[in-house]
């Protein structure tokens, strides 16, 4: 009888470990499926892709993180001008009230530079993500296929290859 309590208590520490991984909260602000894509080798920079929403009744901003990968994590907002996509360091991002934030691919994201070693589908990266309200929380991105297109919550893990 212990060592099936054993048993059933270690499956749901590990489903609920699991579970906490994608999803984070810190005051009013949610973090959902933190993500990344795999690194050809050789690579400097790799790109964190989550949702971030501000449950609560006053804006918050995003101001910056760090990664255990990589030197610098930087904020990015992507734009298209004359069918060309343009990117460009941001030093913060507003939430508003009720604002839900994406960062996708194609779109606005985290950008992790000079990376200490090449990202592998599979690999789970430690990083911190930091609020001027809201403080600093730690999350963690789930790694997928190098021309991932969704994170692992997204589709229930269907991915589409390239760009």
């Amino acid at each position: 009888m212990t060592m099936r309590l054993l048993m059933i208590a270690a499956i749901a520490f590990c489903m609920g470990t699991h579970a906490m991984a994608n999803n984070y909260k810190i005051g009013s602000i949610e973090i959902s499926s933190p993500w990344s894509r795999a690194t050809p080798k050789g690579a400097q920079t790799a790109i964190g892709y989550m949702t971030i929403k501000n449950n609560g009744s006053n804006p918050d901003r995003l101001v910056g993180g760090s990664i255990e990968v990589a030197d610098r994590f930087q904020l990015h907002a992507m734009t298209m001008e004359d069918g060309i996509a343009k990117m460009r360091e941001l030093s913060d991002i507003e939430i508003k009230p009720g604002q839900s934030i994406e960062f996708k691919p194609g779109g606005d994201h985290v950008m992790f530079v000079s990376l200490k070693h090449p990202l592998s589908k599979g690999d789970h990266i430690s990083g911190t993500i930091v609020f001027e309200h809201a403080g600093k929380v730690n999350v963690e991105y789930s790694v997928e296929s190098l021309g991932a297109q969704r994170g692992p919550q997204e589709m229930g893990h269907m991915q589409h290859e390239g760009h």
